[in-house]
């Protein structure tokens, strides 16, 4: 029974029809690969070539999904110009397909990824070429992956061009302070990696107060702060930037706080190491439980408390008498 076919022509399950089977096994002999591009590559293309180093690249590079449509032949030469390299990609259609030359890019990209791979610092020029043998002729779509785009001219200048680069570190404050609901977050990365951010305050404080931005974005802003920051008090920043951000005071002083109770906890819990150790010589239980009392006594949390010194809740509670 014949295989389904898919809409590309090719069967389903990974299966390549007879026209695949025929091709690929011709062209994956090297002397037929030299052939093959010496009658079918431009010139141009051919005068850069040292055929003499064309190699058959083993194994497939394609990601699975595309497997069906991909003949997966792929060969490397180096450069007549030095120490460059091409790869020559070489896919089979028996049915036209309009996207194939996106396709072809794809395979193109993966190819020159895995080169990377394998430790070179510069990108392969991959040569793609299509080899059709389909029923209708001629073949019907461009080849050019940029025709593909609604504005191909737009897309050719994108595409050939430095892509847009937003270098915070080089854009200066004052400019940064006129990114409107993006300033607060700019201005934070760029000073992130600094031991001191009090120099930061006044513009931090005025861009709260302009509420470019929601009370969440204001949470997940100092949580960056806090988490990647170097900043040596991070608590006492926070604090300072409440007192001069009234509409927000409440969230930054919550914040603060449990900095507070984190910094205590951080404490503590090396106090807890020290006191162990010293605990083997005077009764390790009782000197857990004197931490465990100072812990109460500025304010952490009864399971915090338990979980960090392993007393029992009935420990904890005489405690408190």
């Amino acid at each position: 029974m014949p295989q389904p076919k898919n809409k590309q022509g090719r069967t389903t399950k990974n299966v390549a029809t007879p026209h695949d089977l025929a091709f690929k096994q011709f062209l994956s002999h090297p002397a037929t690969a030299r052939d093959f591009m010496q009658l079918h590559l431009p010139a141009e293309l051919q005068a850069i070539c040292d055929f003499t180093t064309l190699t058959l690249e083993p194994g497939s590079f394609v990601e699975e999904t595309l497997r069906p449509y991909f003949s997966d032949i792929l060969y490397s030469l180096k450069s007549s110009r030095g120490d460059a390299y091409i790869h020559v990609l070489i896919e089979h259609q028996s049915t036209p397909d309009r996207h194939m030359a996106f396709r072809l890019i794809r395979y193109a990209v993966a190819a020159m990824h895995r080169h990377l791979e394998a430790g070179h610092k510069k990108l392969p020029l991959v040569i793609p070429v299509l080899f059709y043998t389909g029923k209708r002729s001629p073949y019907p779509y461009s080849t050019r992956w940029l025709d593909g785009f609604a504005d191909p001219g737009l897309a050719e200048k994108l595409y050939s061009s430095d892509f847009p680069l937003v270098d915070v570190t080089v854009i200066p404050d004052d400019e940064i302070m006129n990114h409107r609901s993006m300033a607060a977050l700019t201005l934070l990365q760029k000073h992130i990696h600094r031991r001191n951010l009090a120099d930061q305050l006044d513009r931090l404080a005025t861009l709260l107060l302009n509420e470019y931005m929601t009370g969440q974005q204001l949470v997940s802003l100092i949580n960056y702060l806090v988490q990647a920051g170097e900043t040596s008090d991070a608590e006492a920043f926070v604090r300072e930037l409440a007192q001069r951000v009234p509409q927000h005071e409440d969230t930054l002083m919550t914040i603060a706080q449990q900095l507070e109770q984190k910094g205590i906890a951080k404490g503590i819990a090396k106090g807890i190491e020290q006191g162990i150790a010293r605990g083997r010589q005077e009764g390790e239980r009782e000197t857990i439980l004197k931490i465990a009392r100072a812990m109460l006594q500025n304010g952490l949390d009864h399971h915090e408390i338990i979980q960090m010194t392993g007393i029992t809740r009935a420990e904890l509670d005489q405690l408190h008498h």
